[in-house]
């Protein structure tokens, strides 16, 4: 497993407790795992995400991600309105480890209230979190 400062953290990024990522771009938001979440995994072999049109309030279960390891659980760091899923996950569930932040993304939301952003970390509070 990777050491704290061997992390690949953007600096561009929000991080919620339960190790996924925001990026906001506008009234929409691009959601994923951290590179931690990955690396703790293991190999990813298979990503569970939800239908196109689902609302989700923040802390939500929206999918599940099961690697060699385990099965965990992804919850919304932010409540709202799936609008595009990242269908290469199915064929290719290994992006989620090879390129957490580009590939790997797993969902994009319309966001219900920009409000709940204030609620995630940025890179050095999540870094904090982590060491912690």
């Amino acid at each position: 497993m990777k050491e704290i400062k061997e992390l690949v953290l953007p600096d561009n990024l929000l991080y919620a407790e339960d190790h996924e990522w925001v990026k906001q771009e506008g009234e929409t938001a691009t959601i994923g795992i951290s590179d931690y979440a990955q690396d703790r995994l293991g190999d990813v072999v298979f990503v569970e995400l939800p239908e196109i049109g689902a609302v989700f309030n923040k802390g939500d279960e929206f999918g599940s991600i099961e690697s060699v390891k385990a099965v965990s659980d992804l919850y919304m760091p932010i409540g709202g309105e799936i609008i595009e899923i990242n269908e290469s996950l199915a064929d290719a569930p290994e992006n989620a480890n090879n390129s957490p932040y580009k590939e790997g993304w797993m969902i994009k939301v319309k966001i219900s209230d920009s409000a709940q952003l204030k609620d995630l970390m940025d890179k050095d509070a999540y870094i904090k979190q982590l060491e912690g």
